[in-house]
């Protein structure tokens, strides 16, 4: 195997260990498209994945905060 793909798998499951359950809506999706994504621009499907997850869980992030003003004006 090569080292990168060791360390991926290294790194994958150290963050499994000291995952604590915390909410990851939107992070699936993004990291689904994102992991896609940078496996077809130059062989980077972790990086893209990572930066999916992040972009998803803050587009959820902002749409939760946008329906919870929306019923509170609303």
């Amino acid at each position: 195997m090569k080292k990168a793909h060791i360390l991926g798998l290294t790194l994958c499951l150290a963050l499994a260990g000291v995952s604590t359950g915390a909410s990851a809506k939107g992070c699936l999706k993004g990291a689904a498209a994102g992991g896609v994504a940078g496996h077809f621009l130059h062989h980077h499907g972790l990086v893209g994945a990572a930066a999916g997850c992040a972009v998803g869980h803050l587009h959820a992030k902002h749409q939760a905060a946008r329906d919870t003003n929306a019923t509170r004006h609303g």
